[in-house]
Order: C-alpha cells, then structure tokens, then sequence
C-alpha cells in the first residue's frame, strides 16, 4: 500500500509540475532558511561547551555602586589583582584560581622580524588546570611557572620562526624584555569567549618595572585581572555570592571613609557558559553575542517554515479543482477517507523529504555567504552532531504532516456525486481559515519590513549625527612608553609638516569605553565635599582636544608653557558640570577640585561630545595630565586631509626615525567608528534578506489562494464578461478581497512591530522615535507586491474566452 500511495504520488508530481514546483520550491527555501539559522542558534549556543570542566568554571565580576543613591556606576567582568588569592585563602572549597591580563598592543621581535600582536595575555601557573588547552611542545605543567617565559599559537610560530623549533627561542617585547619561548599551543576555537595568541607567565608582572609583586598583592584599584574560579560539582555559587560583603568589607582597605567596601562595590559570578550571551559588562574581553538575538533569530527560521508550510497548504488546496474528479472516482470504488488522508499526506512528505535534501545542499552552497554576512565561522558540520542530525531527519515527517494534513483533511471530504458533476463547493469556514492562514503569512512579512526600516533609520541617525567632535582624517597609533623621553622632539617632526595638523596623547580614544574613575570633590562653601557624581576620566596633553577639534567653552585648555606639566589643573566636560550640580561652565572655571588624590582646580570646561557609541550616553569626564608613570595609551594625528599618502609617508618616516625598533602600525578612527556597529550592520543585513524571503513565500501563498478562488469564481467571470465587464473591471473585483487580507494583515502586525522594535530601540541612549511613514512604507510595500501578486491570476482569468468557461456544467 506504502508503495502504491509513493507511486501515485510522483506521478501527481510529474503531471502537475508547475504547482508541484512552486510547492517545492517554497518548502526548499523555507528549510534552507531553517538550517542557516540553526547553524547560527548551535555556533552561539556553543561557546566555550568544548571545555571539560565548563559547568564548574566561574568568572569573577566587580560592580562599582554609588552609595548614595545605589545607581551602577561601572560594571566589569575584571577584578583587581588581590582578590584571586584571597578567594583560595577564605574559600577552600574552591578546587583551582587563574587570573591573566590583557597586554594590549605589544610590539614583537625575533631577529629582523617585527610585528605588533594584539591578542597577548599574561596567564598565570594554574590556567592549564583550568581551562582545556592543547600544548603541542614544550611542558605543559611547567610552561607557565617561571617570569620571562611565553606560548606561542601555533600560527604565531610559524609566524617568527617558520619551520624551525621555538622551544629556547627569545623574543623581545616591547623593546623592553626578553621573553624564553616555553611552549606553542593549538590556537583556541571560534567559540571561545577569548583567544590569546601570545601568553606571557604571570609571575613576569612580578618584575617592579612591569608591574610589581607589591601592586599584585595590595592593588584594590586597578580592575584589568580576569579571575576565574574552578569550583567542585554542585557547588552552590549563590553562597559564596552571599559571603561577597563581608569577604570585601575583610580585604579592602577603608582608611576612615564614610561607607564600607561592600557598600560601594561589589563582587558576582559568571558561569563560563553563560559569558558569550548572558554577561555585557563595560570590558569584556571580546564582543559578546546576545541572548536576545538568538530568540529573535529562532523566531524569524520558524517563521519563515510556517509561511512556506502555509502555502503548501494554499496550493494544494488550490490545486483541489485540478484533482477533484480523481478524489470522486477513488471514493466510488470503495477508497475511505483514511486513505485518501494517508495518500495525500505521503505526497507532502515525499515533497518535504525531496525539500530538505535540496535545503542542506542549499545550506553548504549558502555557508559561505552567511559567514560573510554575519562575521562569524560557521559549518554545515555544526548540522552533522547526532544530536542535532536525529531531530533533523524528523523535520521532512513534521513539515509534511503540517503542510498536509488540512490539504488531506480538506481533498478527502469532497462528495463523490458532486465532483463527478463538477460541482467543487467550499463552505465559508474553511474559506475562512484559508484566508487566515494568508492573513498570519503577510502579518509576519509586514513586521520584518516595518523591523527592517526602523534599523536601516537608528544606523542612519548614528552614521549622520553630529558627535561634537570631528572624526575625520585623525590618523590612530598605539603610544609606546619609549617615545617618552623624546616626544617633543617627534611631535615638532611631525608637525613640520603641513599635512599634519595636530597631534595628541590620551589614555583613551573616541569610539573607546571610559573605565577609568575615581572619586571626585568639589569645594562646596569653605571645604571641599564629595561631589556624588559618577566621573570618568581620561587622561591626555594639551593635543588631544585639538586634534579632535572639541571646543573649551570657557576657561583655557591644559598647557605644557615652560615644560611644565599642568598637573594640578583639571577639564571637565558640560555634562561634568551638571554633574557637580553647577549651574553653567564659566562657575565650574576656578573651582576647588580633588579628583582621587590630586587636588587642584577646574580651568575649563569642554563641549560635550559622544566619546562611546550611542548605545551609552555622554557621561561626565575630568581631562587631567598624568603625574608620574606614563597612563597614556593611544597617540592621535589629525591630516590636513589634502594628501593623505603623503602624510602616511611622513607619519611613518617620523615613526620609524624614533621607534626603530617598533613596526609601525596605523588605523583610521573612521574605521573605529564603523566597527563600533558592526553588529547592527550585520542585523540589518540579515533583517533584510529575511523580511525578502518571507514576503516571497507569502506571495507564492497568495498565488495559491487567488488561483484557488479565481477557480471558484470562473463561471461568474465569464458571465460578467458576456454581460459587457472589461478586464480592468474584473481585475479590481477580484483583487479587492485579496487586497482586503493585506489590510487586516497590516492592522494586527503594526502594533506587533511597534513593540518589537521599541524594545530594541531601548538598547540605544540616543535613538530614532519610531515614525508613523514607517508603519505607511510597509504596508504600501506588501500591498504591491500583493497586488502584483493577484494581478498574475486576475488578469489571466479576465482575459480568458468566457465561452470556454461557460461551455462546461
């Protein structure tokens, strides 16, 4: 019988091509769309799964708090240094404790060969025994235990030393240390939250001049040490995360102030599972996925596999005319309505199965595309785990039992008589369902078109607002400590060029994330008091605000007159001002300020300006010089912009004439700026494909439906035609019903669109309002193609000879 139902069903399929194409071609695209997103889910899902002891790692987190008003002041996934052995020391259920640091751009040498690495980390003695590495030379639990001593990736090895063995090969770093290669290790995989390139031995901070074995141990301030904790099974991370008060109020030094540790900050864990799409701190180690994306995503595929199963059901029920005296002749000769089921919904399977095998050759051709696209590594291997491979092979049963059963149930219900006489009525309840299940189709269309808009305007609006400061032509090097003692002298090089306009020193740069802070007081009648106010700072000469050209509103910029650093002078920023509860710049200028431990006075008061994305907004920030040891990071140049080759060229003579012995190695801050919503672009991209898709599918299901009513209504054409109606006439009758279905569908996903969208629009500090034009585009949009859609069957109809429609009874 199995065989029989088989049989019929590919000869059903080779007779009728053209609907039998169209159905396969929607169920192929639908699946193929299923398995693109599936492959994301499963990638995003992934992270950091491939470690052993996952499920007992935790990553320690630190939370700055005002205590006066309890507002989150700086969330971090770093801690400072001494809390890793104190939690050892207080906790000795916890198994393991391993800390390393972000280098940040450190220059390489191994003989004449020079590059500048960025993904370098200091790693402590207990990281193998925490995380899952695969050393390929050297000792794998000695590695690590000496200073001066560093792992190289595998790429990176070949990188310095080719073929050759790198075991005992010094490199240079920075041009300040020598470093023995102790090991070379199998790069870390594409989910993994972070991957170190280069690990240099924690203990090599220990040296004073890097760091400091003191700093290690007191340093309460400086918040750069990803911690992570391995801990026994079941262990019960809530009651530790309940002893995190008293352990801070235990370790950290008070000296006399007005709150205790605990109520200042605070201390959270992170399971290692959980960092890539539940943990956005303000410094994670590397961009994060979003949990929310991955739901938005897994809506969109099931979507798109509803609107394709939707119309299966819409042309097959179409294509019940077609069919309907086969369905009268196999009831007449004893044929029950159970296998008429069965025979139908074998057909659909057969479709599905043929669906899904094109799909996954689809999905291997699109791997590519959608890597491009969303900027991750995925594989079509992430398909072939058994257990994603088993639920797999069920899709073809699922999608063809859905798409099939109301076809089945609706074909095998026809009177034998009637259809033999040619009479193929449709009752209004299932006309009704089949208009709802068109209705449900254009409704999701429209909320991706209207999703679609409204990113393409926020993208539009960060690209196109004014930041109140000019990103253009600035040239973006990292600063390197040895251009300390000559910088005068590089900085006159430099600007003996008129191609170059102005150079400036900074800790951090614009399109960067302000982390730095400190405590701030403000003389508040004949003392001074804590201002209450959260301020960031950022550290810089007298270039910097040039450079970017940011206005001083009042009082002066900081000066180096004389050689003479001003260190006791501070720059506050407009909102700065509001900040300290000042009324307008020119007061804040010549007031009393401590800012940490340095005291001295405000001289000026800068134009606010959007120094992170516009996902934060514009925070308060003191300018100040640095005393001492050098906090500058990023050195920036501003072009004249009227020869940009040429001012590269003397950038980089200029470079190599003071840093020989640094590569010389440049960015764009334009190009900063683009990264800054790279994952928005790659949303909008995504957004766009999909909501094309979805609207395809939707119309070949309103293909579907016009062709099935128009079949209905074919007598009446014809008897409007004899009667004198013109095609355009008849056109606008048939279409107005349809047309009607867009309207509805419109009406239930415009308020659906509005609140999807709203809430995205939250993760923005300075955003779009959401129009009423884009919700009118949208539906003008479906309509169109709708109408477009229709008038294919429509005009077919109309023009038909109305004698041979009429001819038959």
């Amino acid at each position: 019988m199995l065989r029989n139902y088989l049989k019929i069903a590919i000869r059903n399929l080779m007779k009728h091509k053209f609907i039998s194409g169209i159905n396969l071609f929607g169920l192929t695209v639908g699946v193929t769309c299923c398995l693109l997103i599936l492959s994301y889910i499963i990638h995003e899902l992934s992270y950091d799964k491939y470690q052993s002891k996952a499920e007992n790692i935790y990553r320690v987190n630190r939370t700055f708090i005002n205590p006066e008003t309890g507002d989150i002041n700086l969330a971090l996934s770093a801690v400072a240094p001494p809390f890793g052995p104190l939690f050892v020391n207080d906790f000795p259920a916890i198994k393991k404790m391993t800390r390393v640091l972000q280098n940040g751009n450190t220059a390489f040498r191994y003989e004449e060969k020079r590059f500048n690495e960025r993904d370098v980390y200091f790693a402590d003695e207990n990281f193998f025994d925490v995380f899952d590495v695969a050393v390929l030379k050297g000792n794998k639990d000695k590695a690590l235990d000496d200073p001066y001593t560093v792992l190289l990736t595998e790429e990176v090895a070949r990188k310095y030393f080719g073929t050759s063995d790198p075991i005992n090969k010094v490199v240079r770093l920075d041009n300040q240390i020598d470093a023995k290669v102790t090991g070379v290790y199998k790069a870390f995989p594409s989910n993994s939250h972070f991957h170190p390139q280069i690990m240099i031995s924690f203990n090599t901070l220990k040296d004073t001049a890097i760091y400091g074995e003191e700093r290690l141990r007191t340093n309460f301030g400086n918040n750069s040490f990803y911690t992570y904790l391995l801990v026994p099974e079941d262990y019960k991370i809530k009651n530790l995360e309940a002893q995190m008060p008293a352990f801070l109020d235990r370790h950290i030094p008070s000296e006399g102030d007005k709150f205790k540790p605990s109520q200042w900050t605070s201390l959270s864990f992170t399971k290692l599972t959980d960092i890539h799409l539940r943990s956005h701190k303000d410094d994670e180690m590397e961009e994060n996925g979003d949990i929310k994306r991955v739901y938005i995503f897994s809506a969109i595929a099931l979507f798109i596999l509803l609107i394709a199963c939707i119309n299966y059901m819409n042309l097959s029920t179409a294509r019940s005319i077609i069919r309907a005296k086969e369905i009268g002749v196999r009831k007449t000769i004893g044929a029950s309505k159970q296998e008429l089921i069965a025979q139908f919904l074998s057909e659909s399977v057969l479709i599905s199965w043929i669906a899904t095998i094109l799909a996954f050759i689809l999905t291997w051709l699109l791997m590519p595309w959608l890597n491009e696209l969303s900027g991750l590594s995925l594989s079509v291997k992430s398909l072939l785990q058994w257990q994603i491979i088993v639920p797999l092979l069920f899709i073809p049963f699922i999608v063809g039992i859905i798409s099939g059963l109301y076809p089945a149930v609706f074909l095998s219900s026809f009177q034998p008589v009637k259809v033999l006489k040619g009479i193929i009525k449709v009752d209004n309840h299932v006309f009704s369902f089949r208009k709802v299940l068109v209705v449900l189709q254009f409704a999701i269309s429209i909320i991706l078109i209207v999703s679609t808009i409204v990113v393409f305007q926020q993208l539009r609006f960060m690209q196109n607002k004014s930041l109140g400061f000019d990103r253009d032509h600035v040239v973006v090097l990292g600063y390197n400590s040895a251009l300390a003692e000559h910088y005068e002298g590089f900085r006159n090089e430099m600007t003996s060029n008129t191609l170059i306009k102005e150079v400036g020193r900074s800790s951090r740069i614009p399109t960067g994330r302000l982390l730095d802070a400190m405590g701030a007081q403000i003389k508040r009648g004949d003392s001074l008091a804590p201002s209450g106010a959260d301020i960031k700072m950022v550290v810089g000469d007298d270039g910097f605000l040039s450079t970017y050209g940011v206005k001083v509103v009042a009082g002066r910029n900081l000066s180096r007159s004389n050689g003479l650093r001003d260190t006791s002078a501070f720059l506050v920023n407009e909102a700065g001002v509001k900040a300290l509860g000042l009324k307008s710049p020119e007061e804040a200028v010549g007031k009393e300020f401590q800012y940490g431990r340095r005291k001295g006075e405000i001289v000026g008061v800068f134009h606010d300006f959007h120094f992170e994305s516009m996902h934060e907004r514009i925070l308060p920030i003191a300018f100040l010089m640095p005393v001492g040891r050098t906090s500058y990071a990023q050195l920036s140049i501003k072009l004249s912009g009227q020869n940009i080759p040429a001012a590269l060229n003397h950038i980089e003579n200029t470079w190599k004439k003071f840093l020989p012995e640094v590569p010389f190695e440049y960015t764009f801050l334009e190009e900063n700026f683009n990264r800054l919503y790279e994952a928005e672009q790659r949303q909008k991209a995504i957004f766009t494909v999909f909501a094309c898709i979805a609207i395809f599918i939707a119309s070949l299901g309103l293909l579907g439906l016009s062709a099935f009513a128009i079949g209905q209504r074919i007598k009446e054409i014809g008897i409007r035609k004899v009667l004198g109606a013109d095609v355009k006439s008849i056109v606008g009758l048939l279409s107005a019903d349809f047309m009607k279905l867009v309207i509805v569908a419109a009406i239930i996903a415009f308020p659906i669109a509005w609140y999807i969208m709203h809430q995205w629009l939250q993760d923005f500090a300075y955003r779009i309002g959401i129009s009423w034009w884009f919700f009118l585009v949208a539906g003008i949009v479906a309509a169109i193609i709708a109408f477009i859609t229709i008038s294919f069957q429509t005009v077919k109809a109309a023009s038909a000879n109305p004698v041979k429609n009429l001819r038959t009874e």
